[in-house]
């Protein structure tokens, strides 16, 4: 292949690689997939080493980064990137309302709207439509070269598409998405390493990295909302023209943006982005009013460092000070043990916030928090506050600050506390027994597909252990009226009266689940990790409850589905002295269910075949399908792996779908399940 072909071939893969990259940051409307761009990439990666002369700072491979070394160095902005000025009422923004109808001596003055993205503010430099440099804001005058960086965020065009004028300044954000700061956070917990504060710290500490390799593996985003300088570009009218300008240049902007008129319309919008935040992708720290006509912008001018036509209506404070009290623990339906802070009431983001979170005693040993310690706290939307890290340089020499040291067994019943794997939280050994897990443990015991307990939901469940009534499920078989009637749960209609038709109702259900399945008791004990399938499986092959008690972890892994960890939580389990009795004290209130000798599988047409089921079927239910599925001899499995022999996929079917494509596991749709139970006269 000469140079020419080589040549046409790399620009080629660059236009695939940016093409894939709009449609993706930009119109959220993805062309290929993820392993597709993989492949194009490396395609073009492998020409470029082949002939360095082809490489370009432009190219979509060097997204990477390349290392720099020392300080960044500073650059003058063309145009100033001037600061807002901030309202925190409803008046404030009135009184900016009015200054700009009374000297425009115009009414229903229409302004662009968008969310103010909490993150850094950049300005990119774009020449003959290819980026050049890239700064930070800075003090507004002067910013820092951080072009390195910001050639590694895939959603930052390296060339405008479209004919481009000589010279394009575009301003925006560039933010950490809650979902990768989530995620970044974990995996830096579960590696001892340091947790990044909050997603805005993350992306501005993220473009100050002197190696851009560093900043290449954050989970970087941005937005455009405005322009710098330009030359030989022929401008739109308006801010909110400008902003589909920039998306037809291949910057995304939020999806949020757009267009109010007068006081109402922007407090209309202020409302409801608020009441959205929380479920918003990114962290907003209030909204921006900008008169959206350049020629009014013009007329309005600037005052000091602030341009007199746009304002940002700022929420309440996400992060405060306060003082930690105290560092309580809190033990979770599944076990989990989690030290809670007790703090002076403080608010943050417009609730008073006496409780944080902590995450576990690594995080506290890593953040070296202290009880007397101020600390700063974090709440986020609806997300639970945490705190992000001590006020060290705040203490006291001669205060006394206790350190934490997390015990060695549960605070509520007293059991074993104990680390699985690789996991940082420590669980309760306690189970059935611990009071901390009650309420969720009776729950999960009477839910529809374990024991099928009808009227026994999350309301009664609170006041039955609230009363005293209930201590392990096993208590529930012991009930009788007149307990029931003791929590006044209900009234006639005529008042005054008692009501009886709930608690008998109540107590019949209770009665009716004294004759189940060994399957459906093993699924209501709420071993962890195991589910409806799994609970089948286990009482298929032991086919009873003591030999599934007495099992080794040896004899647990030669049962299908069951795997290393799933059998060490299911051999710890039953080895708690606690859960046991509970066992026993089910069968003493005559629980019971048909055991026998351990079922061998079918020799039917599908023996030795490991079948998953996904989304929703319509001729019958997932639970027909399965049995019918198994009376053919498959084995039901509750996840796809290498070992599953097909997938039957309904509608919506999710992630379950995609890994059996992506492991290239044969999928079935419901109507070749349907023609195969109807060979064996099965079909519903």
């Amino acid at each position: 292949m000469d140079n020419t072909s080589v040549a046409a071939q790399v620009e080629q893969l660059r236009a695939q690689l940016e093409e894939a990259n709009y449609r993706y940051y930009v119109l959220d409307d993805p062309s290929i997939t993820d392993a597709d761009y993989d492949r194009l990439l490396r395609q073009l990666e492998a020409l470029e080493t082949a002939h360095p002369e082809l490489q370009s700072a432009d190219s979509p491979s060097r997204r990477v980064g390349a290392p720099v070394s020392g300080r960044f160095p500073e650059v003058a902005h063309a145009v100033p990137m001037l600061s807002l000025n901030n309202a925190f009422s409803d008046e404030e923004v009135e009184e900016f309302v009015q200054r700009i109808q009374s000297e425009l001596n115009q009414q229903d003055l229409r302004f662009s709207v968008e969310p103010k993205i909490d993150g850094l503010a950049i300005n990119l430099r774009y020449e003959r439509g290819r980026f050049v440099q890239g700064t930070t804001r800075g003090d507004g005058a002067t910013g820092e070269d951080v072009t390195g960086n910001l050639r590694t965020i895939s959603a930052i065009p390296l060339r405008l598409r479209g004919e481009a004028p000589e010279l394009l300044e575009v301003r925006g954000e560039v933010y950490m998405p809650l979902a990768g700061f989530a995620e970044f956070n974990a995996r830096a917990l579960a590696a001892g390493e340091r947790t990044l504060a909050n997603p805005r710290n993350g992306a501005a500490g993220s473009l100050r990295q002197q190696d851009p390799a560093v900043t290449a593996r954050r989970p970087l985003a941005f937005f455009a909302y405005g322009l710098g300088d330009s030359k030989g570009l022929t401008g739109p009218g308006s801010h909110s023209a400008t902003l589909q300008l920039l998306r037809e240049f291949g910057f995304p902007i939020s999806p949020e943006a757009g267009t109010a008129v007068g006081l109402a319309g922007l407090l209309a919008y202020y409302q409801a982005i608020g009441a959205r935040r929380g479920q918003l992708p990114y962290d907003i720290d209030g909204v921006v009013y900008k008169l959206d006509d350049f020629a009014q912008q013009r007329a309005m001018g600037f005052v000091s460092r602030a341009p007199r036509w746009a304002l940002a209506h700022k929420f309440p404070a996400q992060e405060q000070t306060t003082r930690l009290e105290a560092i309580d623990l809190q033990v979770g339906r599944t076990g989990a043990v989690t030290p809670v802070a007790r703090l002076q009431p403080v608010s943050v983001g417009g609730v008073t916030v006496t409780n944080a979170t902590l995450h576990n005693a690594d995080q506290i040993a890593r953040l070296d928090v202290r009880v007397g310690d101020l600390v700063v706290v974090r709440r986020a939307g609806d997300v639970i506050p945490e705190i992000v890290r001590a006020v060290i340089e705040q203490r006291d020499p001669n205060q006394v600050y206790v350190e934490f040291k997390m015990p060695s067994v549960c605070p509520v019943c007293g059991s074993d506390l104990h680390r699985e794997g690789d996991e940082t939280v420590l669980r309760c050994s306690g189970g059935l027994f611990c009071a901390a897990q009650r309420k969720q443990a009776l729950i999960h015991f009477a839910s529809r597909r374990a024991m099928d307990i009808e009227g026994l939901g999350e309301k009664m469940v609170d006041a039955l252990v609230d009363a005293n009534l209930v201590s392990t499920v096993a208590d529930l078989y012991r009930l009788d009226l007149d307990q029931l009637l003791s929590l006044k749960y209900g009234e006639d209609d005529d008042g005054g009266k008692r009501a009886t038709r709930w608690a008998e109702n109540l107590l019949a259900g209770i009665d009716r689940s004294r004759n189940t399945q060994l399957e459906r008791l093993l699924f209501a004990l709420g071993i962890r990790d195991v589910g409806e399938t799994t609970g089948k499986i286990l009482a298929r092959h032991f086919g009873s409850l003591a030999g599934l008690m007495a099992a080794s972890e040896a004899e647990l892994l030669e049962v299908p589905d069951v795997g290393p960890v799933v059998a060490a939580r299911i051999r710890h389990f039953f080895e708690q002295p606690h859960n046991r009795e509970v066992i026993q004290a089910l069968r003493d209130a005559g629980l019971s269910w048909p055991e026998g000798a351990p079922r061998q599988t079918s020799d039917g047409p599908l023996a030795g075949k490991i079948v998953v089921l996904t989304g929703a079927l319509g001729a019958l239910t997932r639970d027909q399908a399965s049995e019918r599925l198994e009376r053919l001899g498959a084995k039901m499995a509750g996840s796809v792996s290498k070992k599953t022999s097909f997938v039957v996929a309904g509608e919506a079917a999710g992630s379950k779908l995609e890994k059996a494509r992506s492991l290239g596991v044969e999928v079935w749709d419901e109507a070749q399940l349907i023609a195969l139970l109807g060979e064996h006269g099965l079909a519903p």
